[in-house]
């Protein structure tokens, strides 16, 4: 494959850098790379400037706020986007509610929700685990029955990720129990969080803070009119966005800042001999980190050179496991050379980010424990490591 990027490719990474590193405010890009980031307002303003430079939602049709880009220019983007430590685009929004509204919808759902989902004047959440339907999705309980202009919802979502400042969320409810399959009769909804009946309570986890919900439905009314597609489709509409949402997973980009904070950090450690980053046992394992996220990029550029016919590869399964893997051991690198400086950390509340202890041990060190417990979370999302392994069983080696 050609690895060398072109004149105009490098025009374009130069352009996109410059956007990044210039326009995004360096306070929070700074609170950004240092896992500080003041929710939700950092997430909103960055949104908004992205929107605003037409570099929010490139993934999108053109008419929707899309970029007529080559899959090379979106994986540029994704690229410096991450090392100039960009927060995220709220994930709900941009890669997953916004393409299913934009491929599903109804021509007033777009004209409603897509602008406002792209500059962040909604904050989505999405609602489809329940606490006996994780991975198995399928067997989910949350009922919606027709009555008159309404739908009528009960039942129960867990692990609902940010619900807490969410204004809507959007969410799978069985249409038709008696249906033959049980994909078949499910319904894919968008529900206001203001309405009557639905509660939010905040789920602790282990690294202390309160990133998930379970939200509870209690005969809620939903118009009619905010059933997306048609009834009983809402599977379909289900598997297309997730296949969206692990566009990008392996973040590559994002590992590399991690990887050259671990080796500047290591290079301050002093040791008996020098630094941390003198030690040869510490190097190799740093060397090896960083040739495996080189070998991973490489992956990651032949993967999208070939999906350029817009249809998914199976072997971006090896992305998300691989990705998955690195992003877990650049954190317990960062918790390695933080050592006992790592143990102190003041306790959170439900309604702020964690916290550091008032004690000489810096930040940084404080938060590398919690962050490495919380980035448990990256071999179960968008597809566990076991549902990985079976694509790349099945679909990559025909076995």
């Amino acid at each position: 494959m050609q690895l060398k990027l072109s004149e105009d490719e490098i025009a374009f990474r130069d352009e996109m850098r410059t956007f990044f590193t210039t326009k995004i405010p360096a306070d929070i890009r700074e609170r950004s790379a240092a896992g500080q980031l003041k929710y939700p307002d950092d997430i909103v303003t960055t949104m908004k400037i992205l929107n605003e430079g037409g570099l929010c939602v490139p993934g999108w049709p053109v008419e929707w706020g899309g970029r007529d880009w080559t899959p090379i220019q979106h994986h540029l983007w994704r690229q410096e986007y991450a090392l100039a430590s960009v927060p995220d685009t709220l994930p709900f929004n941009t890669g997953m509610v916004g393409p299913v509204i934009a491929e599903f919808g109804s021509p007033e759902q777009k004209e409603r929700f897509l602008p406002p989902t792209a500059n962040c004047d909604i904050w989505w959440c999405q609602g489809f685990s329940e606490p006996e339907a994780g991975s198995d999705l399928a067997s989910l309980k949350t009922r919606a029955v027709r009555d008159g202009d309404h739908w009528v919802v009960n039942g129960q979502k867990t692990w609902t990720t940010l619900g807490q400042y969410a204004d809507w969320i959007f969410a799978l409810v069985r249409t038709n129990p008696d249906a033959p399959k049980r994909q078949a009769g499910i319904s894919f909804l968008l529900i206001e969080m203001n309405t009557p009946g639905i509660e939010v309570r905040p789920i602790q986890l282990i690294d202390g803070g309160y990133e998930v919900n379970e939200v509870f439905f209690n005969d809620v009314r939903v118009p009619a009119d905010q059933l997306v597609g048609e009834e009983n489709a809402g599977w379909s509409y289900a598997k297309f966005l997730l296949g969206n949402e692990r566009t990008g997973v392996a973040r590559v980009g994002h590992t590399k800042v991690q990887l050259s904070r671990a080796k500047k950090l290591a290079a301050q450690t002093k040791t008996a001999t020098g630094t941390l980053l003198d030690d040869p046992l510490f190097a190799a394992r740093l060397a090896e980190l960083e040739n495996e996220l080189f070998a991973l990029e490489l992956t990651q550029l032949r993967v999208v050179a070939s999906s350029a016919d817009g249809k998914p590869n199976p072997a971006s399964s090896l992305l998300k496991l691989r990705g998955s893997e690195l992003q877990q051991a650049a954190t317990e690198i960062l918790a390695d050379i933080a050592g006992p400086d790592s143990l102190a950390v003041a306790p959170p509340t439900p309604d702020s980010a964690n916290g550091t202890a008032d004690i000489t041990a810096p930040a940084w060190a404080q938060r590398a424990v919690p962050t490495y417990l919380n980035y448990r979370k990256v071999s179960i999302y968008s597809g566990s490591s076991e549902v990985q392994r079976q694509i790349i069983d099945k679909a990559v080696l025909g076995l």
